[in-house]
């Protein structure tokens, strides 16, 4: 067996974020309170909900912001950024709230303490874990065990996946062994080291990646048996793939589907549904208003800028492959497929200089909150497609209309995941994360969608 050795898992590595930020946070205020003339906000028994409103801002802007995304968190020319923005929002936002903080201070210099301490707080916090938790001495090394027919796709998703996560050899399993691999940085070991490879590598996990268990030796079978009773995780390398990545494999799975897709209990839930169509309609009705209001200014916008009909209607597939018309502000200029349907795409040149405005902010799809309100569409869930490319894709991707279990959203997993479908391998990437959504879908998954959703929106990532 490897030796004992610390490493952080992603959900453990998201929870150290949130848990240090406001034990910095707090601190920092503490220490600031003690030695400064900075009586704004105090840490006591009596001011807990002082605190309580600190901690949710500091966990919703964070979130927001993106302070816990793994990749941007390990770059600290990309965290200071987001550090900036959340310390800003969370200040704004309690400076707004005195029915539930402390009431302004005359000294205006009582803010700029509060302000400075959150931000200075998470700045040395973060530089810290970046110069530390994010090192090679904290990667979850693992050993692969498998085929070569999916190396270098496993290798490449993994690593972008987590940087922390590092594949460090390989042991091939086949019976028919083909040619030694050539990959940069993966190393090929015999069977027959695979003891002394864990030993010496202080290997975390192995990864078993065959698409055939029959085409496993009889004695690497043997060691496995020997060194998963000796405590050592062995998971099959589609878990690990779901686990990082967020989304199911679709393209590595075979005639043992039911495996990969026991669906969430949600998705028959009938209080999970209630609560769930009750946030789509009042959340609908609320956007239907906001659109009301500002529709004098799409309406004179478009007049100036798309010279043509405002709203565009669409035929899509929605819940259980019924059809429905999509109600949209249109963005593209008028006859934009009058030669056929074909993919949108980055930088699309049918799509006019206000209609890129709205797509990016994401207004072009205000007119939805109807299509929310008349059932036809939820808030969350997976994009509708086309008819026209429902039946294409269907074609080549496998188990793509079981996104139709679920009603289609105005916002989904795959929205905040990518951000272009312009061809098959960007819709395998969407469908993957739909299934994700479908097979793990909870009130945790949709309220994480929505602020991811906001984040979409504030950073000018819409489509």
């Amino acid at each position: 067996m490897s030796k004992s050795n610390i490493h952080f898992n992603i959900s453990e590595r998201k929870i150290l974020l949130r848990f240090f930020d406001v034990i910095a946070v707090l601190f920092m205020l503490y220490l600031v309170g003690n030695f400064f003339d900075f009586d704004y906000f105090s840490i006591t028994k009596e001011n807990w909900t002082w605190i309580l409103v600190l901690v949710v801002y500091i966990s919703i802007f964070g979130s927001i912001f993106e302070l816990y995304d793994l990749q941007n968190s390990s770059k600290f020319e990309s965290v200071w950024v987001n550090i900036l923005l959340t310390t800003s929002t969370t200040v704004l936002f309690y400076l707004l709230t005195p029915f539930l903080t402390p009431v302004l201070p005359e000294n205006r210099l009582q803010i700029l303490y509060f302000f400075v301490s959150i931000l200075v707080s998470l700045l040395i916090w973060r530089f810290a874990y970046i110069n530390f938790i994010t090192t090679p001495r904290f990667f979850k090394k693992a050993l692969l065990v498998g085929e070569t027919s999916n190396i270098t796709t496993l290798l490449k998703t993994f690593n972008d996946a987590d940087p922390n996560y590092k594949i460090v050899g390989f042991i091939n399993c086949e019976i028919e062994k083909q040619e030694k691999i050539k990959y940069k940085g993966l190393r090929e070991y015999h069977p027959k080291q695979i003891y002394q490879v864990i030993k010496d590598e202080n290997i975390s996990e192995i990864v078993v990646a065959s698409c055939d268990t029959e085409n496993i030796t009889a004695s690497i079978y043997t060691d496995l048996i020997t060194l998963l009773e000796g405590g050592l995780p062995i998971k099959e390398y589609t878990q690990v793939y779901e686990e990082l990545t967020k989304r199911v494999p679709v393209q590595f799975v075979g005639k043992d589907f039911y495996k990969y897709f026991p669906f969430s209990r949600s998705n028959q839930n009938k209080m999970y549904l209630f609560f769930h169509r009750l946030f789509d309609v009042i959340l609908a009705i609320l956007g239907i208003a906001f659109g009301v209001l500002i529709t004098p200014v799409i309406v004179l916008a478009n007049a100036i800028a798309n010279r043509g009909p405002l709203f565009y209607t669409q035929e899509r597939i929605g819940k259980n492959g019924n059809l429905f018309s999509i109600i949209k502000f249109r963005t593209m200029v008028i006859n934009a497929e009058k030669n056929g349907a074909v993919w949108a795409k980055k930088n699309d040149a049918r799509i006019t200089l206000f209609g890129k405005f709205m797509r990016n902010t994401r207004i072009d799809e205000m007119p939805q909150f109807i299509n929310i309100l008349k059932g036809d569409m939820s808030i969350i869930g997976p994009r509708p497609e086309r008819p026209h490319f429902v039946r294409e894709l269907s074609q080549i991707l496998p188990f793509y209309e079981t996104r139709h279990i679920v009603k289609p959203g105005l916002t989904g997993w795959a929205q905040v995941k990518t951000r272009y479908g312009s061809s098959v391998d960007d819709s395998l990437l969407k469908l993957q994360y739909d299934l994700f959504y479908i097979k793990h879908r909870s009130f945790v998954l949709d309220v994480n969608i929505f602020l991811k959703t906001l984040t979409t929106i504030i950073f000018f990532r819409g489509q």
